[in-house]
């Protein structure tokens, strides 16, 4: 299992949006908390260096993407926390379905669609 470390500017509101897409907290303190969504899980960590943020990419794989999207509403997410809106799931030019979400810190999450 491989599991990052994801960087947070704000770590309570960064945990609020990882709730809200879904992801559950299965240990949170001041500095960290450990965050799953089924299989998947990373640690949030009360860090935040604006260059790593800004250049963090993590990828999550579902099933259905579009699915995903309509079931978790990172746009309303977004409007809520008043961070930069997501762009929907859309075959890209190298051949996955994928959407694109900045989380409070500035990391850009691909929602990939399992290739089929």
């Amino acid at each position: 299992m491989l599991r990052p470390f994801i960087p947070a500017k704000n770590h309570d509101q960064s945990k609020r949006f990882y709730e809200a897409l879904g992801f559950a907290s299965e240990y949170a303190d001041s500095n960290i908390a450990i965050m799953s969504h089924g299989i998947d899980s990373f640690i949030l960590q009360n860090f935040y260096v604006k260059e790593l943020a800004d250049n963090f990419m993590v990828q999550l794989t579902v099933d259905d993407a579009g699915a995903w999207w309509k079931e978790h509403d990172p746009v309303g997410v977004a409007d809520k926390l008043g961070i930069p809106a997501p762009i929907p799931p859309s075959m890209q030019p190298w051949g996955l379905v994928v959407g694109f979400i900045y989380d409070p810190s500035g990391v850009l999450w691909h929602v990939t669609q399992t290739a089929r």
